[in-house]
């Protein structure tokens, strides 16, 4: 039988965030949850599965998508600003010189940041 409701912590889980992340989304009314008899949030499996959003669906071969919830969408004449809170755990992989890894003295487990470089962001549904 399928699974029917997760647990916030689950659900965080499940959609690659911090429980409290969740309590703001919760809060701020991006995700539909409900309380259990103790008064614990009790999220619908397709909730979670509405904010994954669908699996398989992409059509693009671009290795850098970050699936999340949008949180403002701006129109100001012909453009839309489109900003989104990504939802899942994402990676990224940098190919960079010897000389730079070492000037940066990187070791595994340490703090670093991907700063991705692009010339566009198209947003998909």
């Amino acid at each position: 039988m399928p699974r029917r409701t997760y647990s916030a912590a689950e659900a965080a889980r499940a959609l690659g965030v911090s429980l409290d992340t969740l309590r703001r989304w919760d809060k701020a009314g991006k995700i539909r949850v409900e309380r259990n008899s103790a008064n614990r949030r009790v999220v619908a499996a397709v909730e979670v599965e509405r904010l994954k959003g669908a699996e398989g669906s992409e059509e693009l071969s671009a290795r850098n998508r970050f699936r999340g919830v949008v949180r403002s969408v701006e129109i100001e004449g012909l453009l839309a600003k489109v900003e989104i809170d990504v939802t899942e755990p994402a990676r990224v992989v940098a190919i960079i010189t010897r000389e730079s890894a070492e000037q940066l003295a990187l070791k595994p487990g340490m703090g670093a940041a991907g700063v991705v470089k692009a010339t566009s962001v198209m947003v998909e549904k």
